[in-house]
């Protein structure tokens, strides 16, 4: 068996479709669908199930897919120590995060970390979910909560705070917020209910306010309902800065603690470029949240 056709197979199992793996690999799915029959054969097993979810690994595709990921991370320190600077990260890396820390930390922490390493690669999958880091939908993740199960290695990023805030236009034309008792009276903004993926975000049943008024899946779009006077929501203070025209309420009251946490695969322990990169994220998250939670 030679590379190209576990790479093949690694594109097939994490795409869990031909037409996804052969877009990633510019084949067309008529093709890829050959040389996976043609592996299969080759190896006298099985390796994928079709079903209305796509194609799912068997016990077989199981037992390969380790192999296959091994093989991957090889090839990746080879290409990395033969093409690299010394000393130096290359190479692509995807982190999935959720899209706060996506959109108001990890840019700018990623584009420095890119200045010191200009062969690094890097791709940020903000999505409001849990990732899958054995079929390889990212590198590494970051969390809002540790995992509990798996065969993964996690470690403690940085805590961050979170506290209620409105637009000074909001409360202008809406009225004071001096106490808990006061949300009642106002419109607020958050999470839609079923679907938030983890408890750790369901702030607003934590503080106990009031239904969701306006609600998104998506922080992002919170905060800019916030910043257009839509309503009273909760707010990460490292994203604060980035929206002037927001006001901390009742901070002595409310105030919400979290914690980020660096989630990989057990088996990438031994890649050297993730751990060195790992260890340059977790500096440089922890000092830019410290950094921005000092602006507020």
């Amino acid at each position: 068996m030679d590379w190209d056709d576990l790479r093949l197979f690694l594109a097939v199992a994490r795409a869990e479709s031909l037409s996804g793996a052969g877009k990633g690999l510019k084949l067309d799915p008529a093709t890829v669908g050959r040389r996976i029959a043609k592996l299969e054969e080759a190896l006298a097993a099985r390796l994928f199930a079709k079903s209305p979810q796509g194609y799912l690994l068997t016990v077989e595709g199981e037992r390969l897919l380790a192999h296959a990921i091994r093989a991957e991370q090889a090839m990746a320190g080879a290409f990395e120590e033969l093409r690299g600077v010394p000393g130096a990260l290359s190479g692509q890396i995807r982190i999935g995060a959720p899209d706060g820390c996506a959109n108001y930390l990890l840019p700018q922490v990623l584009a420095a970390i890119c200045d010191a390493n200009p062969g690094l690669e890097v791709q940020i999958v903000a999505l409001p979910r849990v990732f899958n880091l054995s079929k390889r939908e990212a590198d590494l993740a970051i969390a809002v909560s540790r995992p509990e199960a798996g065969r993964l290695t996690v470690q403690k990023l940085t805590d961050y705070q979170l506290h209620l805030a409105a637009s000074r236009d909001y409360l202008a034309r809406a009225g004071a917020i001096t106490g808990r008792d006061d949300l009642r009276q106002h419109r607020m903004v958050g999470y839609i209910p079923d679907m938030i993926f983890d408890k750790e975000l369901d702030y607003l049943a934590e503080i106990g306010a009031g239904p969701v008024a306006l609600a998104s899946n998506s922080i992002s779009v919170q905060l800019n309902w916030l910043r257009h006077g839509a309503g009273v929501g909760v707010v990460h203070d490292f994203a604060m800065p980035s929206a002037p025209e927001l006001v901390k309420l009742i901070p002595d009251q409310i105030h919400l603690t979290r914690a980020f946490w660096l989630i990989r695969h057990a088996d990438d322990g031994r890649v050297e470029r993730l751990n060195r990169f790992a260890d340059l994220l977790a500096q440089g998250l922890k000092r830019e949240v410290a950094r921005l939670e000092a602006m507020t």
